[in-house]
């Protein structure tokens, strides 16, 4: 009896829930005029609250049919090439389980009046795997607007004054023009200069690694990147751009572009010239040996970095708001395919050279054990020069249906020059003098880059079984010689001088780095099942390098020609890496789950040329991963990833070396340091909902280092620091970020809001006089947006919110250095008749004074222009422009890590005016587009 009752239950559930999806739909596609069935035609259910998609076929001889839809209100999307877009609404219940839409005609797009009802909504975005496409056709711009106006209006892409790109919270290091590189490494030549009415679709996506992308397993390495797909009619003629300025005050901004794309074949060439801080070179330096400030290879090894200065400042070619710059830049891009686009080869051409001047006044205050502290009020001076060359070339040839081959090599030179200036004044606790310093540091290097790669891949004859090779190599070599002068006075309890402890230095040092590199990989993926497979990898690298830093005391006779020992070293380096991998998919329906391992063997042995000692290390990195997708819909995705890696200390860090730059300031390596271990979490969910316009985007992540590697200073009673690195235990140092990003468009208002949330922040630890101290340094903003678009009659932007700053020191627990802020935006343009317009742009910051900075900070920057365009295609410009008319720009950066809160205030551009002609000139496929 029980088994029946139960037998009952289960058929009466069974028969509710298949009630529950026994809905359906059926109809036919035609054309209007001439009756034909439309076959492959898509056919879409969405629901009509957001917009989701539900399900969808394809027209078969012209009829469709969709079964097993649930109950509810929803939205028929139907859609085909040249044809306007069908949209209606119905309901499914219990009295209409079945709608039939009879026959749905099309109308091509060509034939389409205005008066028909039955309009297009093609999608504004799709969701692709993991790219995010955007229509470009969807998204209006003014006529001769560049590419990042187009970038400015899509959802969750943000473009600053400066031209660089954040995306769904991440930087966006790299542009694309229909998947190729264009210029290498500066996606401000992309978004400046190409034109936005050329650009069919936007794509947005992690870049993943030549390796990850050929086998279709993730191995870690991302990039964001943006992907520019021109249309096809603007892929044949001739564009560019000539812009010519001149201001007040001795400004001035020149710029030419000439760009001749001809099918498969695109020749691009500039220059600029400028002082205004929008032409820099903006040079990102990707490849991994030629970098600024990187000593750790991929596979956890070491080397000796050729980029550096050595023992003395040096310029890295970056401008960052700080001084006053003269940029120079110039180049030329080339890239075509032939063959039946079996070959292809994609080149670059750069040179340039940037000179800054400057000064900036720094306040630091040096927490101390037992609420005591240092405040150091200093000031610099500088004058900073680089030039450089770059030439790039990668062949890519399909060898046959199954193989591939691409080479790439790379060829950098630099020269780069630094003086600069210091005086610094320091006080104790009571406000008596501790020390005064004076100094003056120049440098001067060149240094010599190349790189070549070779990658081959295969595929065979069974689905997934790939096969691949991947052999780099490096050289690198940086020469600098530079002079140091500085005098130290020290001041008793009293703030009385100490005359006969006054420190004298004057010294001549030279510093030559070499290093070359080999790395080979070999990968082979094999599948188990169509939706479970395995990537194995195993690589080897060789490493030797050359590390000589010399300094040299002044002699009696005025020669640079007495080697002081202690502050001198020659090194050697010999290293082998093997590395081992294996990375396991699972991709079935609509997850994906990628887990695995890298393990890599480090032999390191370094030889002390003027002692014979031999330092040697033998370490194991180990590298997991692993992450989880899930695509609710093509507008809808989630993914959860996990990285663990192991951290070896840098060669400075081990080398038994002192450093004497800032002799207040004084480094020093350890060689006993240990590798630290970090686990970082990270998540990110994007949703797009087509009707309505609304997106979300959540980009958050997580991390916690093991046996972290620390600042250990040692402060004395003069107030000279000396820092070393050291392992931490019982300790772990945690980083936070997270960002979320929710836009919709207002239908009734015709204006695009959004809210944006941000919190990112580090916990972190150092040992100071032997004690231990935390520090905390968090900031929290939100920020509230709008924004709306009407052609060729106006647009504006907003967006305003607060700032909340967390900077503490268990030092200094009495003290509270807590800030809030305020930061605003806003601007508009407005079109007037006979082609004049207006417009103005503001910015806001605000940042209130704490117990260590007793002073708010405000500054409000407008800037305003009025122009007048010219010709049926409003092709030229001349306008009149004013920048930072109230002349409030003063540079300035609040910063807080380990025991030091430092605060900036920097030379910046100020106030001026300009006079600009600007000439867009175009011929490409149709002509000038139509007004």
């Amino acid at each position: 009896m029980k088994i029946t009752i139960t037998a009952v239950i289960i058929l009466c559930l069974s028969t509710g829930v298949f009630a529950q999806n026994n809905y359906s739909i059926k109809g036919s596609v035609a054309d209007t005029a001439s009756k034909s069935k439309l076959t492959n035609a898509t056919v879409s259910v969405l629901n009509a609250k957001d917009s989701i998609l539900q399900k969808f076929t394809r027209v078969s001889d012209g009829n469709f049919a969709i079964s097993n839809l649930k109950k509810g209100k929803f939205i028929l999307l139907v859609t085909y090439p040249g044809y306007a877009d069908y949209v209606d609404y119905f309901t499914l219940d219990s009295a209409h389980v079945t709608r039939d839409f009879g026959r749905i005609s099309l109308i091509l797009k060509s034939k389409l009046l205005a008066e028909v009802i039955i309009k297009g909504t093609a999608a504004a975005i799709k969701i692709k795997g993991d790219t995010t496409e955007y229509n470009a056709a969807a998204f209006k711009i003014q006529p001769n607007s560049k590419v990042e106006d187009l970038l400015k209006q899509l959802p969750g892409i943000q473009v600053d004054k400066d031209g660089k790109i954040t995306a769904q919270g991440q930087t966006v290091n790299k542009v694309l023009v229909d998947g190729e590189e264009f210029f290498g490494d500066d996606p401000t030549l992309v978004t400046k200069n190409i034109r936005g009415d050329m650009v069919d679709k936007v794509q947005l996506y992690d870049k993943k690694s030549d390796q990850a992308a050929f086998t279709g397993i993730d191995d870690g390495v991302k990039n964001k990147t943006i992907n520019i797909k021109l249309k096809e009619d603007k892929k044949n003629g001739y564009f560019g751009k000539l812009d010519a300025e001149g201001g007040t005050d001795g400004y001035y901004q020149e710029q030419a572009m000439f760009n001749r794309f001809k099918g498969k074949q695109k020749f691009s060439a500039y220059g600029t010239i400028g002082n205004t801080g929008k032409v820099g070179l903006g040079w990102e330096e990707n490849s991994k040996y030629g970098g600024v400030g990187l000593e750790v290879t991929d596979d956890g090894g070491l080397y000796f970095n050729g980029s550096g200065g050595g023992d003395l400042d040096s310029f890295n070619g970056r401008y960052d708001g700080r001084g006053i710059p003269l940029a120079r830049a110039g180049g030329a891009h080339f890239d075509t395919k032939w063959n039946g686009d079996k070959e292809a080869i994609n080149s670059n051409y750069k040179i340039g050279s940037l000179n800054v001047d400057g000064n900036v006044n720094t306040q630091t205050q040096n927490n101390l054990p037992e609420g005591k502290y240092i405040n150091t009020n200093s000031n610099q001076d500088f004058h900073n020069h680089i030039f450089r060359q770059k030439l790039d070339a990668t062949y890519q040839i399909k060898l046959d249906s199954t193989s591939n081959l691409k080479i790439a090599v790379d060829g950098t030179t630099k020269n780069n020059t630094t003086n600069s200036s210091y005086n610094s004044i320091s006080r104790r606790s009571n406000d008596t003098l501790l020390n005064r310093n004076n100094r003056n540091v120049t440098n001067d290097g060149n240094q010599k880059i190349f790189n070549a790669s070779i990658f081959y891949n295969k595929k065979f004859k069974k689905t997934g079984r790939t096969f691949s090779i991947n052999v780099n190599t490096a050289l690198n070599q940086n020469e600098t010689k530079g002079f140091l002068k500085s005098e130290t006075d020290y001041y008793d309890d009293q703030g009385v001088l100490d005359s006969s402890r006054t420190n004298k230095i004057d010294q001549y040092k030279t510093t030559l780095n070499k290093n070359s590199v080999v790395n080979t990989n070999l990968t082979y993926s094999e599948p188990f099942t169509k939706a479970f497979a395995v990537v194995l990898n195993y690589g080897i690298s060789i490493n030797n390098g050359r590390s000589d830093r010399r300094t040299f005391d002044k002699s009696p006779s005025g020669e640079y020609n007495i080697l002081n020992d202690s502050l001198s070293n020659n090194f050697k380096l010999n290293q082998l890496s093997n590395q081992f991998g294996a990375i396991f998919n699972y991709k079935k329906n609509k997850s994906i789950i990628n887990f695995g391992t890298r393990v890599s063997t480090v032999n390191f042995k370094q030889i002390d040329e003027f002692t014979g000692n031999i330092f040697t290390r033998n370490f194991v990195n180990w590298n997991p991963q692993a992450s989880f997708q899930y695509k609710f819909s093509q507008y809808q995705a989630f993914r959860l990833n996990y990285n663990g890696n192991t951290s070896q200390p840098t060669i400075d860090q081990i080398q038994p070396v002192k450093v004497n730059t800032d002799p207040l300031n004084v480094s020093r390596g350890n060689p006993n340091l240990k590798p630290s271990f970090t686990n970082r979490l990270s998540a990110s969910y994007n949703s797009y909902k087509v009707i309505s316009g609304q997106s979300i985007w959540l980009n958050g992540s997580y991390s916690r280092t093991m046996n972290p590697i620390v600042s250990n200073v040692v402060t004395d009673t003069s107030g000279n620091s000396t820092y070393q690195s050291s392992n931490l235990k019982n300790k772990q140092t945690t980083n936070l970020n997270f960002n979320t990003s929710f836009d919709k468009k207002i239908q009734k208002l015709d204006f695009n809001a959004g809210v944006g949330l941000s919190a990112n922040g580090n916990t972190y630890f150092n040992m100071t006089n032997g004690q231990l101290n935390e520090t905390k340094s968090y900031t929290y903003s939100a920020r509230l947006r709008f924004s709306k678009y009407k052609q060729k009659k106006y647009d504006f932007w907003s967006g305003a919110g607060p700032t909340y700053t967390i900077n503490s020191s268990s030092l200094q627990r009495q003290v509270n250095n807590n800030g809030r802020g305020f930061n605003a935006y806003g601007g508009f343009n407005i079109y007037l008749p006979g082609k004049f317009e207006i417009g103005s742009d503001v910015d806001y910051v605000f940042n209130a004074k704490t117990q260590s900075f007793n002073e708010d900070f405000k500054r409000t920057t407008i800037n305003a222009n009025i122009g007048k365009k010219f010709f049926k295609d409003e092709s030229l410009k001349l306008s009149l422009s004013g920048n930072d008319l109230l002349n409030q720009n003063t540079g300035y950066n609040r910063t807080g890590s380990t025991n030091i809160l430092t605060q900036e205030r920097y030379t910046a551009i100020r106030r001026y005016f300009m006079l600009s002609l600007v000439w867009d000139f175009n011929h490409m496929g149709g002509g000038a587009p139509k007004k």
